[in-house]
């Protein structure tokens, strides 16, 4: 499954068309944020991907959980949204 990194400084409309892009392809995404900031551009991010996607018939969701990743040799705790269809 393809990882997309989102920051707090991400555009929503960028990531969107990388989440749509990468959900037509494949069919699925993880969305991963860390700090609270990344996690809201994420968030609207995949709100404009669902309407990205929406008039091709795919309803776009989302599952949202806990992974740990390692920045500049530090243990943190991201969120990670995984992105299906349904």
């Amino acid at each position: 499954m393809e990882i997309l990194k989102v920051s707090s400084r991400s555009a929503p409309n960028s990531v969107a068309g990388a989440i749509a892009s990468v959900i037509r392809d494949a069919g699925e995404v993880e969305v991963q944020a860390v700090g609270a900031g990344a996690a809201n551009q994420a968030i609207k991010s995949i709100a404009v991907a669902r309407g990205y996607l929406a008039p091709i018939g795919i309803d776009l969701v989302c599952i949202p959980a806990f992974a740990s990743v390692e920045i500049e040799g530090e243990e943190r705790t991201a969120i990670k949204l995984i992105c299906e269809k349904r």
